[in-house]
């Protein structure tokens, strides 16, 4: 089983940027599509962003297209989530996924413990 962990979070103030990261355990961190997920308190886990195996394909939520940026590096088994203009709205628990599949599809088998990202206003 894959070990996702988690970094980066942080207090920042709106307007602010936060760089998070995922490191993945295992050899076979290509093969499978990965995905940013954030639960603020008191609503629904929501998918942020999300990235195909290859890289080449990448989705974003409405609220975050244009300010948040997902990528991944094969070779060193990472995912980050460049995240600017950022907003009181964007606080919440963000955690790495991973999906059972080279493309986005279905539910994560595979989660992060989760980073805490405070947006001040």
């Amino acid at each position: 089983q894959v070990q996702l962990v988690e970094s980066g979070g942080g207090l920042v103030q709106a307007g602010g940027s936060l760089r998070l990261s995922c490191a993945a355990s295992g050899r076979t961190f290509s093969l499978y599509a990965m995905g940013w997920f954030r639960q603020a308190p008191g609503k629904e886990r929501e998918n942020v962003a999300a990235i195909s195996g290859g890289g080449g394909i990448t989705s974003y939520a409405e609220s975050v297209r244009g300010r948040f940026t997902i990528s991944r590096d094969n070779a060193k088994n990472t995912m980050s989530l460049e995240m600017n203009s950022l907003k009181p709205e964007d606080t919440a628990i963000y955690y790495c996924a991973r999906f059972q599949k080279r493309l986005v599809s279905g539910s994560p088998s595979d989660w992060g413990q989760g980073t805490q990202v405070t947006v001040s206003s």
